[in-house]
């Protein structure tokens, strides 16, 4: 039988590796796209479907995921891999800022799961990949403070997830990567070196490695460093 998964933002950088290595791995991929073109990118007819999404309108989250549901008929993972990262911290940045990344890294995230749980649950072997950061396991000087919030948000959610959908058999992942080599970071001060930067092949390979272990081998988290550090 195969496997539908819900990509939020997989049409570019990160989220079109995982798109692509899920593909690869025989599963049916729903994009959540602003851009609806990014979905030509996949040449794989009948298993790439595309959907709006964008989560300054919430609206778009259940629209996306029970069209998914009505033209498979299930869904058996949810990837919220979309996120911005804007500099805000007690000099910098603005309350505009701040309410962007609450928006898309923990709000939409929130509904998705939200609507998704129920299908999730009906597979008996549900899964929710949350695509956090080192930055969501402890501050670094330097680094937004308001991403680092939104962050330890999304791994609440995370353990909240677990919670709710444990006796139907839905497992959540919150993977915790360092700096992966994508447009997200480019021109942040202070950044991981580009030859230190994880490539998002290796994290799209974390996600289809959590996503294939069963219910009795659930990973609650998934940190990979990029740098040596004390606190994780």
């Amino acid at each position: 039988m195969t496997r539908i998964a819900l990509v939020s933002g997989g049409g570019r950088g990160l989220g079109a590796a995982i798109t692509g290595r899920l593909l690869a791995d025989g599963w049916t991929v729903s994009l959540g796209l602003r851009d609806l073109g990014q979905a030509a990118a996949f040449d794989t007819p009948g298993r790439v479907m595309a959907m709006p999404f964008d989560a300054d309108d919430p609206d778009t989250a259940p629209r996306w995921v029970e069209a998914t549901a009505a033209r498979f008929g299930r869904i058996d993972a949810l990837v919220n891999n979309a996120g911005i990262l804007r500099m805000v911290d007690f000099g910098q940045g603005t309350e505009d800022d701040l309410d962007a990344m609450w928006s898309v890294n923990v709000k939409a995230p929130f509904r998705l799961i939200r609507a998704a749980l129920p299908h999730l649950r009906a597979t008996g072997q549900g899964r929710v990949v949350n695509i956090a950061s080192t930055d969501a396991k402890r501050y670094r000087a330097g680094v937004s403070v308001g991403y680092t919030m939104t962050k330890h948000a999304l791994l609440a959610l995370t353990q909240a997830t677990r919670a709710a959908g444990w006796d139907d058999g839905v497992r959540a992942c919150a993977i915790c990567p360092g700096a992966i080599d994508t447009d997200l970071i480019a021109g942040i001060p202070g950044a991981t070196p580009k030859a230190d930067r994880l490539r998002p092949d290796t994290v799209a390979d974390i996600v289809a490695f959590v996503l294939s272990l069963p219910n009795q081998a659930s990973v609650p988290e998934l940190i990979a460093n990029t740098r040596p550090e004390s606190l994780i």
